[in-house]
């Protein structure tokens, strides 16, 4: 898996490299439209709160190099669950991605006997590609922006995760997505098709009644009202594969707010399923900083 990981960041910057000496002749950055580049996701991605879109993050186009910096938070009935990290994109082509997610156990880590606010820390490498398609400029064609992303996952509570049923505290997910925004309409559509071992994004480690790879379900809904204000909802499938707790798919209805062109706010509803005791809903907060 760490060679898979590897690999992606290496084409990813032989990718990089003649956009960046392209980029030298050009305005560094900023040529995006207000969110067209989406938010970041749970793991670092461009995209929705809980999926992957297409779209690359950054304020950049083509000819230029941007990035982003976030925080996001989510109190559920039982826990605390905190992801920040940082993007790096060049060319509107290529993301790298560098996040790490916290989940605060809380009181039920005091009643499971592993003490109150027990955390399991998780850090994920990402890299995206954009294959073919452009959201904004193909407004007269029918075919989606296409991308497709990889994510290598890092659990720091290996022997926790395997003592509940995981077999590994180290994964990988494939995914593939295809985003399309109907500029006139102030309508954009994401679906993505993910390839995953993770429990729980991988904050429970990876594989478990069986160590194969599932096929998960992504999609994504928003409506611009404004040029700096959107709304949406999300569902993400997820696989059911540990025999001490059942898993379920996680929705979010948000709310996302774009202050100016290099800071943007999204507030959410989210219901992430059954996560060990019983079903977890609450508030969802991300701040995002880019350029």
């Amino acid at each position: 898996m760490k060679s898979l990981i590897t690999g992606a960041w290496l084409a990813a910057v032989m990718l990089l490299t003649p956009a960046l000496a392209q980029a030298q002749s050009v305005p560094a950055t900023g040529g995006k439209l207000l969110l067209t580049g989406g938010v970041s996701q749970v793991e670092g991605a461009a995209g929705g709160g809980l999926t992957p879109w297409a779209v690359i993050g950054g304020n950049d186009s083509e000819g230029q190099f941007g990035g982003n910096a976030y925080y996001t938070e989510i109190s559920t009935t039982d826990y605390k669950i905190t992801s920040r990290g940082v993007l790096f994109s060049v060319d509107n082509r290529v993301e790298l991605t560098a996040s790490r997610q916290s989940f605060d156990t809380q009181a039920v880590g005091a009643a499971l006997g592993l003490g109150y606010g027990y955390t399991i820390n998780q850090t994920t490498l990402g890299a995206k590609v954009r294959l073919t398609g452009d959201a904004v400029l193909d407004q007269d064609r029918w075919l989606p922006q296409i991308s497709a992303g990889v994510q290598y996952k890092s659990n720091d509570k290996a022997g926790l995760v395997t003592a509940l049923g995981a077999r590994s505290g180290k994964g990988t997910d494939l995914y593939v997505s295809a985003t399309k925004l109907f500029l006139a309409q102030g309508l954009l559509l994401n679906a993505t098709v993910r390839r995953t071992k993770a429990n729980q994004y991988g904050i429970l480690g990876f594989g478990g009644i069986d160590d194969r790879y599932h096929t998960e379900f992504e999609a994504s809904a928003a409506y611009l009202l404004s040029k700096r204000l959107a709304v949406g909802a999300e569902v993400r499938t997820k696989p059911d594969n540990l025999a001490v707790a059942h898993e379920g798919a996680a929705y979010d209805a948000f709310v996302a707010y774009a202050v100016c062109k290099h800071l943007s706010l999204t507030v959410a509803y989210v219901d992430l399923g059954n996560i060990v005791t019983r079903r977890q809903g609450g508030l969802y907060a991300s701040l995002q900083a880019g350029f």
